[in-house]
């Protein structure tokens, strides 16, 4: 199965709580504090792989969660670090905020890598807490959270030329024919139901990747048929040959087919529609196809004077294919690289938190209040509430940070119970 795009949730590892420990040494009363650091927590990093051409291995697992951090051991041993969870995508991948859209990375290179969720701190253990009046602290941090976001991912094709055209044109059968590619092939419409890539190679060593474009009708980019599920593909190619049918019986008007998919390409981009295009007419074994081939050219040269090459072939007797193979190399030679998303390079990202400075505090019964404030919240994820000393850190943490007088500013009274997410205390001036 063909996935081009998913969303996909990701979480990276939560950093590793910090350690209470002491030594416990012969003729060392109380050893002084020995609890290690919490290691870092694990990123979650998107990796380009030349390998894959599908976004299919995101289409049923769209959860994905990066190793946590040890917590801090004794005698001073930091925990390890957790694992980098690696996820693996095609080339041209572009990765953005799911919710806002923004393109955070553009994967256009082989092992091309970028950290999409950074993993938390490790929290300190209690040989960073000792001072010269508190020489055995029971005092550590827990580590920071890991980040965690849903992002868009979106592949786009990246080939040398792309193959527009109508269905049943002989985008497939050309393709077959100049490559070991081996897409399905039938005379009816929409017989390709996904992009095909081939790898023309010539005896000199020159090579060029070719994709086939399927079901760019009128609408298309509307969403009429197919087109708007692979219009995307054809950005990251460099030139276009856009076929046309010569088949004189077809019923069709070979211009009025070559403007609907010009009008289609306009519609969903400029710089699509302004790539190099080398316009194919098929089927030119055809008898009556040469006819219909000047009738073609009349009109192509009447709006479009000078700006298409036309090239004519049969996929069936060969013929013309090798000079359309010749002249597509020297245009491509011309053409320039395709340009990716101007995305700063992000090697690593810390997680920083970046809290609110303000309190809200709401009555929920008498005696009983809440108080909301991300940066309060944040303190208490940080502490560790299992020890005195700790509980007495916290206490003189939100007495700095202004919560105290907040809150008898508020009419909280001396014992009082006041609710900080799922802890409780008793409020005492």
């Amino acid at each position: 199965m063909f996935v081009d795009e998913a969303y996909v949730k990701v979480k990276a590892g939560n950093g590793g709580n910090g350690m209470v420990a002491f030594r416990h040494e012969k003729y060392v009363p109380n050893g002084g504090p020995a609890g290690g650091d919490g290691g870092k927590g694990g990123n979650v990093v998107v990796v380009a792989d030349s390998g894959l051409k599908t976004l299919m291995d995101f289409k049923y697992h769209r959860q994905f969660k990066a190793e946590r951090g040890e917590d801090g051991q004794i005698k001073s041993m930091y925990g390890h670090g957790g694992k980098d969870l690696i996820l693996k995508v095609p080339l041209g991948t572009t990765i953005k905020d799911a919710n806002t859209k923004q393109v955070l990375a553009d994967l256009t290179t082989p092992d091309q890598k970028f950290v999409v969720a950074s993993g938390g701190r490790g929290g300190r253990g209690n040989i960073h807490f000792a001072t010269s009046t508190h020489q055995a602290p029971e005092i550590a941090e827990n580590g920071d959270p890991g980040e965690e976001r849903e992002i868009y991912l979106e592949m786009k094709m990246i080939a040398d030329v792309g193959l527009v055209g109508f269905p049943s044109v002989g985008k497939s059968t050309f393709l077959s024919v100049v490559t070991s590619a081996k897409p399905k092939i039938a005379s009816y419409a929409f017989t390709t139901l996904k992009p095909n890539l081939g790898v023309l190679r010539l005896k000199d060593g020159r090579e060029l990747v070719i994709a086939d474009l399927p079901g760019i009708i009128e609408g298309a980019s509307t969403g009429v048929g197919l087109g708007l599920v692979f219009l995307r593909h054809i950005e990251r190619t460099r030139i276009l040959l856009h076929l046309v049918d010569l088949d004189p019986n077809n019923g069709r008007d070979a211009f009025d087919d070559f403007e609907t998919i010009m009008n289609e390409l306009k519609t969903y981009g400029e710089e699509v529609v302004s790539k190099p295009t080398v316009v194919v007419g098929t089927k030119s074994d055809l008898i009556g196809a040469d006819e219909k081939l000047a009738e073609f050219k009349k009109k192509l040269a009447a709006k479009y004077p000078g700006r298409f090459p036309v090239y004519a072939i049969s996929n069936t007797t060969h013929q013309g294919v090798d000079e359309l193979v010749d002249a597509s190399f020297k245009e491509l030679a011309k053409a320039p690289k395709p340009i990716s998303e101007k995305i700063d390079a992000v090697k690593h990202v810390d997680y920083k938190f970046n809290p609110d400075d303000g309190f809200k505090i709401t009555k929920i019964d008498d005696g009983r209040y809440v108080l909301e404030s991300e940066k309060v919240d944040h303190l208490l994820e940080k502490s560790n509430l299992n020890y005195q000393d700790g509980i007495m850190r916290f206490a003189r943490a939100l007495r700095k940070m202004g919560v105290d007088e907040a809150l008898r500013n508020f009419g909280v009274q001396d014992g009082d119970t006041v609710l900080i997410d799922d802890f409780e205390l008793e409020f005492r001036e």
